[in-house]
């Protein structure tokens, strides 16, 4: 995928290039933003580029370092994703965790503090691990949902050029309007200056919002889900091994005929089936729950789009209310063409 860091800030700054080309940082370009639905052959997934870990916190803390110019608020935006495992929130579905999906957030400070490099470039910067572990202490690159902040922007803004809901053109022109400004308890907050422009945004990332909650997205990380939790059990995968990286991970899963077959039917999945119901067929039904993810930006003066703007209040309150209890299967692609699978 198109990177869009020149449109966030015009250069990498020298201390981000030095950090971002360190190892425990270059694992999340082999980790993607998609949670593994990027690999199936749904529709909706099977002609989006590749848009990784990688890609995304380089692009926050280039976000982060253009509004606040602090190298310890840019390196904690590069940083928030360290500890991120393999096809990312998949995991968090493995854990029980599909309403939050925030099992997997706590490694951060050990992935820095485990890191020589990592230690000796903060020291070089006369920056702590306190400074730069927790992106949730600096506003700017992180705060609570419905708000706008640098993570929720970039992952945006990257989706919506990737899943082909907006051009280059239209992304930098939501970016460009932004400036820091505060929210309505005080705290720093991106801001839009333009109405109509915090508008479309917030549109926009609603068509973004419901790709992430659609039953393909659900299932799809579900299916994971459940193939990691069978590698596990067959010894194929230890615990310690969702930290590597997705091609490492596929790989072990090929060397064993169970997963192996899991694996190639996940990746064959090309259609949903619902039903109110499990169906007695012999498949395996699956019932999904997710987090409802959306924005509701602020402009200065005239308060959050919700609170102005009546449509897209409406389209929020539809978003917010959708009904995951359908019941859920995957054709694979050879079923789809009515052959053996």
């Amino acid at each position: 995928m198109e990177t869009l860091w020149t449109l966030y800030h015009p250069e990498i700054p020298l201390f981000l290039e030095k950090f971002s080309c360190m190892s425990s940082v270059m694992r999340l370009r082999d980790v993607g933003m998609n949670c593994g639905c990027e690999y199936t052959a749904f529709p909706r997934f099977a002609e989006i580029g590749r848009y990784s870990r990688y890609e995304h916190s380089l692009g926050v803390a280039l976000i982060v370092w253009h509004f606040t110019g602090r190298q310890d608020q840019a390196l904690a935006g590069l940083f928030h994703d360290l500890a991120t495992p393999v096809f990312a929130h998949v995991v968090d579905f493995l854990n029980g965790d599909h309403l939050h999906q925030e099992s997997t957030e706590a490694g951060t400070r050990e992935c820095i503090a485990g890191s020589p490099e990592l230690m000796k470039g903060l020291g070089e910067l006369g920056l702590t691990v306190d400074q730069v572990a927790d992106y949730h202490q600096y506003p700017i690159a992180d705060n609570a949902a419905p708000a706008l902040s640098a993570d929720r922007l970039e992952y945006t803004l990257g989706n919506l050029l990737n899943y082909g809901f907006a051009d280059r053109e239209t992304v930098s022109a939501f970016y460009r309007d932004l400036t820091v400004g505060t929210d309505e308890h005080g705290r720093e907050e991106l801001v839009f200056q333009t109405p109509e422009i915090a508008e479309a945004f917030a549109s926009a990332a609603l068509q973004n919002s419901r790709v992430y909650v659609a039953d393909e997205d659900r299932l799809a990380m579900q299916m994971l889900a459940d193939l990691l939790q069978t590698a596990l059990q067959r010894g194929i995968l230890r615990r310690e091994d969702l930290w590597q990286t997705e091609p490492w991970v596929i790989r072990r899963l090929e060397t064993d005929a169970v997963c192996g077959e899991a694996w190639r039917r996940f990746c064959g999945s090309c259609r949903v089936v619902r039903s109110d119901m499990p169906l007695p067929d012999g498949h395996v039904w699956r019932q999904v729950d997710a987090k409802k993810r959306w924005v509701d930006p602020l402009v200065p003066g005239m308060g959050r789009v919700s609170q102005w703007s009546g449509a897209l209040r409406e389209q929020m309150a539809s978003f917010q209310t959708l009904d995951f209890s359908v019941w859920l299967r995957a054709e694979t692609k050879k079923r789809a063409l009515g052959e053996d699978s």
